[in-house]
C-alpha cells in the first residue's frame, strides 16, 4: 500500500460516475465496493479500512488480478517527488487532505466510455446515460455485491449496441460512434505501455481529443500531470484559486507551469480546496438527447 497517509475514499472517488453509478458503491462504514472487467474477467472488489490497515476482498474470475492490482489502484505508484506547493490555497488543501493519492486502474475502456459520455454535456446527463447502458448491457456483479451493481460490458458489446438504445440512453450519434469505434481498437488501447503512448493512440481516434485523453489517463494510468484542458469549469477554478480572477485554458496552463509533472494533482487540490468564483454567468444547460 502507499507509504504515509491514505484516504481510501478519496483515492477511489475518481472512478465513481454520479450518485447512482452501478459500478461503485460506498457503505456507511466507509467501505467502497467497485466492479471491474479485468484481463481475467469480471470482478467485484470491496475495500475497507480496519485496524491494522487497508483490507481488500474480491470475487469473480478477476478477483486475483484485482487484489494484486489493489496497491496501484490506491496510489502505491504515485510518486510525489518534485511536487512543491507554490500557492497558499494548495498548501491548505494538502494540509486538509494528506491522504490524497492518484491511483491507476490499468483498464482503459472502463475510463474511456464514461469520459466520452461526459463530452460537452453536464455530468447529470452523462451519468444517466452511463447508468442506463450499464443496467441494459452490464453483467451482474459477482459475489455478495450490493443489489444493482453491474460490471462494464466487454468491448464487442459496446460495438454491437444499436442506435436506438444509444438514443434511449440519451447519448447522441457522435458520442455513440466515438465509443463504438474506440471499442474496435480496445486491444491496442489496453496494451499501451506508457501514458504518452496511450495519449497518442487515443487522440488518433475520431472524437477523442485532449480533454478525453487526459480524463482516461488520469484514471487508467494514474497520470498526475494530465490536465483536463477544455473542461467547462476547470480553468475558471484554477484561475480564481491562484489569482482571484477567472482565466481560460492557456491562462490555466501558464499558472500550472510551476507544477509540471504534477499539474493534474494541483487541479485536484484546487477542487478539494472548495474555493469557487462567484456564480454570475449562465450555467451549462441540461440537454436530454432522448427527446431529439
Amino acid at each position: 500500500m502507499p507509504a504515509g497517509p491514505l484516504d481510501v475514499g478519496l483515492a477511489l472517488m475518481p472512478h465513481r460516475r454520479g450518485g447512482g453509478d452501478p459500478t461503485w458503491r460506498r457503505e456507511g462504514d466507509g467501505s467502497v465496493w467497485r466492479t471491474s472487467r479485468t484481463p481475467d474477467g469480471p470482478c467485484t472488489l470491496r475495500v475497507s479500512v480496519k485496524a491494522g490497515g487497508v483490507h481488500g476482498q474480491a470475487w469473480g474470475p478477476g478477483a486475483a488480478w484485482a487484489l494484486e492490482s489493489l496497491p496501484a489502484l490506491l496510489g502505491a505508484d504515485d510518486d510525489v517527488a518534485g511536487f512543491s506547493v507554490e500557492h497558499d490555497v494548495l498548501a491548505e488543501a494538502v494540509r486538509r487532505h494528506p491522504g490524497l493519492r492518484i491511483g491507476r486502474t490499468g483498464r482503459v475502456m472502463e475510463a474511456l466510455v464514461p469520459a466520452v459520455l461526459e463530452q460537452k454535456v453536464v455530468g447529470r446527463e452523462a451519468w444517466r446515460a452511463w447508468q442506463w447502458l450499464l443496467r441494459r448491457y452490464g453483467e451482474p456483479a459477482p459475489g455478495p455485491a450490493p443489489e444493482g451493481m453491474r460490471v462494464v460490458p466487454e468491448s464487442d458489446v459496446w460495438r454491437r449496441i444499436p442506435s436506438w438504445h444509444w438514443h434511449q440512453a440519451g447519448a447522441e450519434a457522435v458520442r455513440a460512434r466515438t465509443i463504438a469505434n474506440a471499442a474496435w481498437h480496445a486491444a491496442k488501447l489496453e496494451a499501451a505501455g506508457t501514458t504518452e503512448e496511450l495519449d497518442r493512440l487515443l487522440r488518433a481516434l475520431p472524437g477523442i481529443g485532449v480533454w478525453t485523453s487526459a480524463e482516461v489517463r488520469q484514471r487508467a494510468f494514474g497520470d498526475a500531470d494530465a490536465v483536463s484542458v477544455g473542461d467547462f469549469h476547470l480553468a475558471k477554478l484554477v484561475g480564481y484559486a491562484f489569482t482571484g480572477e477567472k482565466t481560460d485554458d492557456p491562462g490555466m496552463m501558464r499558472l500550472l507551469e510551476p507544477y509540471a509533472g504534477h499539474r493534474h494533482r494541483a487541479t485536484v487540490l484546487v477542487w478539494l480546496s472548495g474555493v469557487r468564483p462567484p456564480a454570475r454567468g449562465p450555467r451549462m444547460p441540461v440537454r436530454d438527447y432522448r427527446a431529439f
